[in-house]
């Protein structure tokens, strides 16, 4: 069964920000075993997101890492504001 990237990331991230509404991951790329996905949040929201240290962002990058090894998948993520 594949992985929905886009929905897993999404479900991490909407709670953690005041505007959930804001919140939009798509994928940029998809070569097939290389995923490109950028998660943008409301610019309020960024640090949340990312975390002190780069601490939640680091913590989202490793469980969707650990699905994608799974699939034998290589993700990219990259976390912006609006």
């Amino acid at each position: 069964m594949a992985i929905n990237y886009d929905v897993l990331i999404k479900n991490m991230v909407t709670p953690l920000v005041l505007h959930p509404e804001d919140v939009l991951v798509k994928t940029l790329a998809d070569d097939g075993n290389e995923l490109a996905i950028q998660v943008l949040v409301h610019e309020d929201d960024l640090g949340r997101v990312i975390g002190k240290g780069g601490k939640i962002a680091s913590a989202i990058r490793t469980i969707v890492y650990a699905g994608a090894s799974k699939e034998g998948k290589h993700v990219r993520i990259d976390i912006d504001a609006f």
